[in-house]
């Protein structure tokens, strides 16, 4: 009880702090190769006498992931220049930016999803606890194990509520019926979606509401025990209910978790994340802990951005 009285302490006192900032939020495309047609924008002069590589914050607690001299490429055109953080272990890193910035773009490289795609590349280092993702010995159908993703749009596959959690713990371990049942029930619980769809688990994934589906996507996410979740704008479809769900289970995830989101919602960030990225056009403008980033930030254009005056 008392845990929870200081969690709404802290997400009162971050409300505050963005309704006297003068916040906003908005929603945008979260397709990075857009940033292309922001070659031409700039928002004022101070911006352009910024860093564009971040100082990692001071008394940061262990990283789980450290990205140094990071670069990322599609085709010609680059999309993330000399990118040098941390994400802190069992924490929220919330990443916020104008559209095209870069910021989904990241958040691809931390499980390699971009190999996928033909002509995309990226040349530095991410170290996921001091192993490097980036080289060629590395499995990328574990990583994806260990790193699991949600995206900005419920995805459930077209099955069963059941099978649905299963598939991935399926892909990558040989589980007795009895393991299976235990397994799905644990992530559906982890999802708190467990006492909604308890008694329907042979119910297509399709049939669930959009907020549920979501949660459904973050048990099958999961299911497979990954040390990481990236959640690419995870409740930029839903409405408000549904929304607060979603972001009093990060509050909760982030206990078993390390926890990178993407959003366009500053309110969003001030509430759940613990430390906060600006990035501004694939440069890393600026990081610190949230209270500070919305508070009294370093860059003027990060300033200029969390209030409404550019982006």
């Amino acid at each position: 009880m008392t845990d929870l009285l200081e969690r709404k302490a802290v997400k009162q006192e971050n409300k505050q702090n963005v309704s006297q900032r003068g916040l906003f939020g908005q929603s945008f495309s979260n397709i990075d190769q857009g940033s292309q047609k922001h070659q031409g924008q700039q928002p004022d002069s101070a911006f352009l006498t910024q860093q564009t590589v971040a100082d990692i914050p001071q008394h940061m607690p262990p990283a789980k992931i450290s990205i140094r001299d990071l670069n990322f490429y599609y085709g010609d055109f680059q999309a993330l220049k000399n990118i040098n953080i941390d994400i802190p272990d069992k924490k929220v890193t919330a990443f916020i930016g104008p559209s095209g910035c870069g910021k989904s773009t990241l958040l691809r490289t931390f499980n390699r999803m971009y190999d996928l795609y033909p002509g995309m590349r990226a040349e530095g280092n991410i170290n996921l606890d001091g192993k490097n993702i980036l080289g060629k010995d590395i499995d990328v159908n574990l990583l994806r194990a260990q790193v699991g993703m949600v995206f900005q749009k419920p995805t459930p596959f077209p099955m069963s509520i059941y099978d649905n959690v299963a598939f991935g713990v399926r892909l990558y371990e040989k589980l007795s019926k009895a393991e299976m049942d235990n397994r799905v029930e644990w992530a559906l619980k982890k999802a708190a979606l467990w006492l909604e769809v308890k008694d329907k688990l042979r119910a297509s994934g399709l049939s669930l509401s959009g907020g549920q589906q979501q949660r459904l996507c973050i048990a099958r996410g999961v299911a497979t025990k990954p040390e990481v979740l990236l959640l690419d704008e995870p409740t930029s479809a839903l409405d408000p209910i549904s929304t607060g769900a979603i972001e009093e289970l990060i509050t909760d995830l982030k206990n078993d978790y390390t926890i990178a989101i993407v959003t366009h919602n500053m309110q969003q960030a001030a509430r759940v994340s613990d430390y906060t990225a600006y990035m501004y056009l694939g440069d890393m403008v600026e990081m610190g802990e949230t209270d500070q980033i919305f508070t009294n930030p370093a860059q003027k254009a990060t300033e200029d951005y969390i209030t409404g005056r550019y982006g």
